[in-house]
């Protein structure tokens, strides 16, 4: 079969590779759809000697059973069906307690990232995939290649948004910064499950745009002078939420500049920018909770399925053939996508 593979660094090809076996309590998915993110470009540009060199990339996955192992329960060849974002064992205390997405089996605490299909396993980006059955939705009438994106893009800005869902009251506000791949279905989610005022920004008109028409309360486009413009907005107290879904420095320094007392910032971007906490003598207002969020477990993945089934929440994709990943790759690194590509075998 045909695969994505990091090679070298900062270098994709599509190779030929074995196509995989099926396990007895596994389903191996003929992919319809596999996402590329910021993080893919992330991972190839770690160098040579990167562990995840020679692996097949691709962590948001769709596709449609193929095959399934004699153990496989509740599932028929020709479903559709989205692959979980992070794997999980299913059966410790996390797992058992609905916090799959913090397996102990399948990852540590000082572990790059959790394991996911392309990111310490075989990715999607290929034209099969085997993976455990218990690590598969049913995606239903959904079209299963503009959903792959579905299980990074939409269940990580719903896994911050449920962990300050309490916050999210009508008389709150919200900040959403970066209104790209995480972004854009971040604000679709605010805009249909809660009731709080929503300040997009972003440094693309376009994507200011978008938000404008789809959700936002008031959309900014970023420049110095947006903290204090959402302090006025705020009567000075500043956003109950911030949910930064870039990472860079300035949109940290922008989450911390604007938050209210008491208030909730969710870094859910890995931009790589940093703040400096010290202890009782911080800038930080106090009372502030602080989460590095990443992924989410599968009830968050099948709400978001859901939103998706019932037209609340759309993925803006662009589609790429298999063939085309080093092009889509060159493409999202010099910013010229809006949403999320989707590579098609």
């Amino acid at each position: 079969m045909r695969a994505v593979t990091y090679v070298r660094n900062n270098t994709v090809e599509v190779l030929k590779k074995d196509l995989p076996d099926v396990g007895a309590n596994e389903v191996r998915l003929k992919v319809s759809g596999a996402g590329l993110c910021a993080s893919d470009l992330s991972i190839i540009a770690m160098g040579d000697e990167n562990p995840l060199v020679g692996s097949t990339l691709g962590h948001e996955v769709s596709g449609v059973i193929d095959q399934m192992g004699d153990a496989v329960t509740g599932w028929q060849v020709g479903d559709a069906a989205l692959v979980a974002l992070v794997l999980n064992c299913g059966t410790c205390r996390e797992c058992v307690s609905g916090r799959d997405n913090e397996c102990r089996q399948v990852s540590s605490r000082d572990a790059l990232a959790p394991l996911s299909p392309g990111i310490g396993t075989p990715g999607g980006m290929a034209e099969y995939i085997v993976v455990k059955a218990h690590q598969i939705v049913p995606l239903g009438e959904l079209d299963p290649v503009d959903a792959a994106p579905l299980s990074d893009a939409a269940l990580t800005p719903m896994h911050a948004i449920n962990t300050v869902r309490d916050r999210l009251k009508a008389d709150s506000t919200v900040v959403a910064i970066g209104l790209g791949g995480l972004g854009h279905l971040g604000l679709q989610i605010l805009a249909t499950t809660t009731g709080a005022r929503i300040i997009a920004v972003d440094t693309d008109p376009q994507k200011v745009e978008y938000a404008a028409n789809h959700g936002a309360d008031l959309a900014l486009t970023s420049d110095e002078k947006t903290a204090q413009r959402i302090l006025d907005e705020t009567g000075g107290w500043g956003a109950d939420v911030v949910l930064d879904f870039v990472g860079v420095q300035p949109t940290v320094d922008l989450a911390l500049g604007v938050i209210a007392q008491g208030g909730a910032i969710r870094f859910v971007g890995l931009g790589e920018g940093a703040f400096e906490y010290v202890a009782g003598n911080s800038s930080i207002p106090w009372g502030v909770n602080i989460e590095r969020a990443y992924g989410g477990p599968q009830k968050d993945l099948r709400e978001v399925v859901a939103l998706a089934q019932q037209g609340k929440i759309a993925v803006e994709v662009t589609r790429y053939p298999l063939d085309d990943a080093p092009q889509a790759f060159k493409d999202l690194q010099a910013g010229k996508i809006q949403g999320r590509i989707v590579l098609v075998p």
